[in-house]
């Protein structure tokens, strides 16, 4: 029974932070650039079919891979930012609703159109393939390799954020962008920069996430309710908060479908509907 029980945990946990990898770049674009992202799952499947392509295409190893799916998706996001999405900075929300998941739609159908609407299929390597026995119980080598990942890059976007200058000048432009242009600080670069990096991110999630989840055109919008649901539940403009909302989230649904079957994957969406109407501004968030 125990053994059981940390199975789950570890499975949940591992599925969690796979969460966390595709939502923390929209808790930086939404959260502190203010800025409703809708797609930014469309980022994350840019950077799967990346991958996708990298090893059926070119050959190339499945880590050797991950960096080019998060340096792509950074482009990719640079040039959206710098050519659209920056012209919707001062809109209305409903404006960038409408902006943002308009692109997806836009990606989905261009995505079918070059790949094609199958799974795309990935062989893992042998180091990140199968599992081992700890104190009786499974821990497949590949959801531990993401548990690591995810804990390498919250510390990264903590301290990036929390204790460098850009950091500093990403909270400077969100909070005053009068006064922070008046300083000297390039605000446009900024968020360039912090748009790139969100974007970046979620191509990396992305592409962790096709050995787990699977990449089908439908991904873009099957995340996307996953990743807002991260970001809400954590509060937004906190990595920390997404972090810790992610674990519940995915340990939550991970029990769930393996004690209550008959709810499925309905339990998470109860979870949040409780601690949002405990916490409105979500675990960590402030108003």
């Amino acid at each position: 029974m125990l053994g059981s029980m940390a199975g789950i945990l570890f499975d949940g946990f591992a599925y969690g932070m796979l969460l966390f990898l595709l939502s923390v770049g929209l808790s930086v674009t939404l959260g502190m650039m203010n800025f409703i992202n809708l797609s930014h799952a469309s980022f994350g499947m840019l950077g799967g079919y990346v991958t996708v392509t990298l090893m059926q295409q070119l050959g190339w190893p499945f880590l050797a891979t991950l960096p080019a799916a998060f340096v792509i998706s950074a482009l990719v996001g640079m040039v959206m930012e710098r050519f659209m999405f920056r012209r919707m900075y001062r809109a209305t929300d409903l404006d960038q609703t409408l902006l943002t998941i308009g692109v997806v739609f836009m990606s989905i159908a261009g995505a079918a159109y070059i790949w094609g609407t199958v799974q795309q299929p990935v062989v893992m390597p042998d180091y990140l393939s199968g599992s081992f026995l700890v104190g009786g119980v499974n821990i497949a080598r590949y959801r531990l390799f993401l548990i690591v990942v995810a804990l390498v890059i919250t510390l990264l976007m903590i301290g990036g954020l929390e204790w460098t200058r850009f950091g500093a000048q990403i909270r400077a432009a969100v909070d005053n962008q009068r006064m922070a242009r008046g300083l000297g600080l390039d605000v446009d670069r900024t968020f360039s920069l912090t748009f790139s990096l969100g974007s970046g991110l979620a191509g990396l999630g992305g592409a962790l996430a096709i050995a787990m989840v699977g990449l089908d055109p439908g991904f873009a919008f099957a995340y996307l309710i996953y990743v807002l649901i991260v970001v809400s539940v954590g509060g937004l403009a906190s990595i920390w908060g997404s972090f810790v909302a992610a674990s519940l989230l995915g340990i939550c649904d991970m029990a769930g479908k393996y004690y209550v079957p008959q709810l499925g994957s309905f339990l998470i969406y109860l979870m949040m509907v409780g601690i949002l109407m405990w916490r409105p501004v979500g675990l960590f968030g402030k108003r």
